[in-house]
C-alpha cells in the first residue's frame, strides 16, 4: 500500500491520496480479473461436478451447476470477507460499535459486564470497560491498513518497521490509572489489564494463540478473539456481589464519552 515503508521513496503518483483512497482504487481496478478467476473456478468446481457424478451415478445435470456454484460461491465469499475486514480502516465502520457487540455477545452468559465509551479523570479515555468474575480488563479499538504486519520481536512491539511502545504505554498506563481508581473508590483490590482490539492489519503470532500478540504488557487481538483473551487470562476470582460492586462503582465515577 501506498504509505507503508518509511524506507522505500514513494512514487509521485501516490502523494497527496490516502491509503485508503488508493486501496478502494486498486480494488475496483481488479473487479475484472477477479471475474475471470472467479469463472475459472467455477469451471473448476463444474469438473468436479461432473467426476462425482460420474463416481456416485448421481445426476450430472444437477452435480455439474451445483459444483460451479459452490466453488464460484466460495471464492466469492473469501474476496467479500477480505474486503470486509478493511471496513473500519476505509472508515466505513465504527471499530468500538462491532467490538462491543462481540464483547456483549460472548461474555454476558457468563457473568461479564461491558461499559462502553467511559473515560478516567484526568487521564484518558477507553472504548470499553469490561468487569467479570476473572478480572477486569480495559479495550481500545484501533485500525491498520491489510498488508501492516503487528508483532513483536525480542521484548517489543512493531507495527511493521515502526516501534509500538507509545501504543503500548498508553494503554498501560489507562490500565493502571484504572486500577488505582477502581481499587480506592470501591475498596476491591483490582488490577485492570489493557487489550487493543485491531480491525485489519496482520498478527505475526508464529509462537502464541492465533490472533494473539502480547508485547510490552499489552495484549492485541482480532475483535472476535478479544473475548477468548478475557477468559483465558482470568486471573482473579470475584463473586458476583463483587462484580456488581465494581460495575456500579465504575458507572458511578466514569465519565461517558459516547
Amino acid at each position: 500500500m501506498p504509505g507503508k515503508s518509511i524506507y522505500v521513496e514513494q512514487d509521485e503518483k501516490f502523494q497527496g491520496s490516502s491509503p485508503q483512497w488508493w486501496y478502494e482504487q486498486f480494488w475496483i481496478e481488479a473487479r475484472p480479473a477477479r471475474i475471470k478467476r472467479r469463472r475459472w473456478i467455477g469451471g473448476v468446481g463444474a469438473l468436479a461436478g461432473l467426476l462425482l457424478s460420474m463416481r456416485f451415478g448421481l445426476l450430472p445435470l444437477l452435480m455439474v451447476p451445483l459444483g460451479a456454484a459452490v466453488a464460484a460461491g466460495g471464492d466469492l465469499l473469501l474476496v467479500w470477507w477480505d474486503h470486509e475486514s478493511t471496513a473500519v480502516w476505509r472508515g466505513k465502520r465504527r471499530g468500538e460499535v462491532r467490538t462491543g457487540r462481540l464483547l456483549r455477545r460472548a461474555l454476558r452468559r457468563r457473568g461479564y459486564n461491558v461499559l462502553d465509551g467511559r473515560a478516567v479523570p484526568g487521564e484518558t479515555s477507553i472504548d470499553h470497560l469490561v468487569i467479570g468474575p476473572g478480572g477486569v480488563w480495559i479495550v481500545d479499538n484501533e485500525a491498520w491498513g491489510p498488508d501492516v504486519y503487528i508483532a513483536r520481536y525480542g521484548d517489543r512491539l512493531f507495527f511493521d518497521e515502526k516501534f509500538g511502545s507509545s501504543v503500548a504505554k498508553g494503554l498501560t498506563d489507562a490500565a493502571a490509572a484504572m486500577s488505582a481508581l477502581l481499587t480506592r473508590e470501591s475498596g476491591v483490590e483490582v488490577t485492570v489489564r489493557p487489550i487493543l482490539a485491531v480491525h485489519g492489519g496482520k498478527l505475526f503470532t508464529p509462537d502464541g494463540p492465533r490472533g494473539v500478540v502480547v508485547a510490552e504488557g499489552l495484549a492485541l487481538a482480532y475483535p472476535r478473539v478479544v473475548s477468548r483473551v478475557v477468559l483465558g487470562a482470568a486471573e482473579a476470582d470475584y463473586d458476583e456481589k463483587e462484580v456488581e460492586l465494581l460495575t456500579r462503582t465504575a458507572a458511578r465515577i466514569l465519565r461517558r464519552v459516547f
